[in-house]
């Protein structure tokens, strides 16, 4: 996804500010980034330690690789961040999303709202996604509240679906969609009147 591609606006919630990622962020995502418990809770991709050089990459641009990310501000500081990379093709009415905050604002309601603003941004200005997922460590009882009170349900446990550290470990899947499922709605056409 190129830079003119990607629009990041900004999105107000009531503890929390989402917008644009700026290089001038870094010395603040490195400090709640550079975090042991914060690492454990994230996949192989995120380092650690977690320095300015890595923050200033990620702050200065890299983070546009990523599809569509917020950084999350919180008193005047980026506390963490969250985004969604949606899948194509013919898996394109899915994205995976994801989200972290530094350890000194957990448990204070912010990352739930921050991935409840994103998801409403999705539903709203991508027309093609109907389902957000977040893989999260089995472990990660935290990440796992903050799914459910956005209004995510527990859709999958995957037993020994990934390394973290050079362990073999168990992921959890959490979805939200932007229709309601049930079970007796989830196949909602016909398979034999489809024509090419």
């Amino acid at each position: 996804m190129s830079e003119a591609q990607v629009q990041i606006p900004t999105l107000q919630g009531q503890r929390c500010l989402l917008r644009e990622l700026r290089l001038g962020d870094a010395p603040s995502l490195a400090a709640h980034a550079d975090d042991v418990d914060v690492w454990r809770n994230l996949f192989d991709g995120f380092p650690h330690p977690y320095t300015l050089a890595d923050a200033e990459a990620w702050c200065g641009g890299g983070w546009r690789e990523g599809g569509h990310v917020w950084g999350i501000e919180v008193e005047g500081q980026i506390i963490g961040c969250v985004g969604f990379e949606a899948q194509a093709g013919w898996l394109r009415c899915n994205a995976e999303i994801g989200y972290w905050i530094g350890q000194a604002f957990w448990r204070r309601g912010i990352c739930s709202e921050a991935l409840r603003l994103v998801t409403a941004w999705a539903w709203a200005n991508q027309p093609d996604l109907n389902r957000l997922c977040a893989g999260i460590f089995a472990w990660n009882q935290g990440s796992q509240a903050v799914a459910r009170s956005a209004g995510y349900t527990l859709e999958a446990h995957w037993p020994q679906s990934a390394f973290k550290a050079g362990h073999l470990i168990d992921r959890v899947v959490w979805a939200a969609y932007r229709h309601q499922v049930s079970p007796a709605s989830s196949l909602s056409f016909d398979p034999l009147t489809i024509t090419p």
